[in-house]
């Protein structure tokens, strides 16, 4: 059994069957995640099929492991069944407002990472794909997702195929204030990020992208203010598709 400090990014995995009763099994175990008015604001997509991991692809920039993961896992904010629930109830819900999406999409988050949890237990591998909110559209229309209905995270699922190193991470004091929020000052960023910059992969990284600093690949390679901006603006139009935004 794998604990949380030997946890890794898997994105190489065995052809090895994840069976549907140990998929369930998990799934049903992370229903015991907190939630907002034990209301349960999340719903799940399960995708297999070959057919429609491709179709996924393209809104995870093709990264590989989408389509040869055994099983890719969409986490949805979901007011849809509660507003259904309510109205058939003679209740009168509230919830197409953006108020609403955050709650839900703390719901599945919450819900996504307690998954995770469980099944890095076992003995599977997990990688999570932040791309799930850059092109959400594109996820909509491929798993078919109804109003009130919004994908805020994807992980890949299956056997490793691979043991690949830990990932480093800033020191706990970097994250921590005591009573109030203390701001950084450049002598604590200088601190906190000193080791990080240190490591012989990260100046690797920093000489292979051709920059000065760690810092300028985050900003001017990979999470460009540009694509930020369009990105955002995509994201908007979605929620406002999905009755989120007025």
């Amino acid at each position: 059994m794998k604990t949380i400090n030997e946890r890794r990014t898997i994105r190489k995995y065995s052809e090895r069957d994840i069976p549907n009763d140990l998929l369930n099994r998990l799934l049903e175990q992370a229903e015991r995640t907190p939630t907002m008015g034990n209301l349960q604001l999340y719903s799940v997509v399960v995708t297999r099929n070959a057919q429609m991991k491709a179709k996924l692809s393209p809104a995870h920039f093709n990264q590989p492991m989408v389509k040869e993961a055994p099983v890719v896992l969409t986490f949805c904010a979901d007011f849809r069944r509660t507003t259904l629930w309510a109205e058939a109830r003679d209740a009168h819900p509230g919830y197409d407002n953006f108020l609403s999406f955050i709650n839900a999409a703390t719901d599945a988050l919450l819900y996504c990472q307690t998954f995770c949890n469980l099944a890095e237990e076992e003995g599977l591998g997990t990688c999570f794909l932040g791309t799930t909110v850059y092109m959400p559209q594109l996820i909509i229309d491929t798993l078919k997702l109804p109003q009130l209905v919004f994908p805020v995270a994807t992980i890949t699922l299956g056997w490793p195929a691979e043991q690949p190193a830990l990932s480093d991470r800033l020191p706990l004091k970097s994250i921590v204030h005591e009573e109030h929020y203390e701001d950084y000052t450049t002598a604590k960023i200088d601190e906190y990020y000193s080791e990080k910059e240190a490591l012989p992969e990260n100046k690797k990284f920093v000489e292979m992208n051709n920059t000065k600093t760690l810092a300028q690949i985050f900003t001017d390679i990979r999470y460009t203010k540009k694509d930020n901006e369009a990105m955002s603006n995509g994201l908007l139009d979605a929620l406002k598709n999905q009755g989120f935004l007025k």
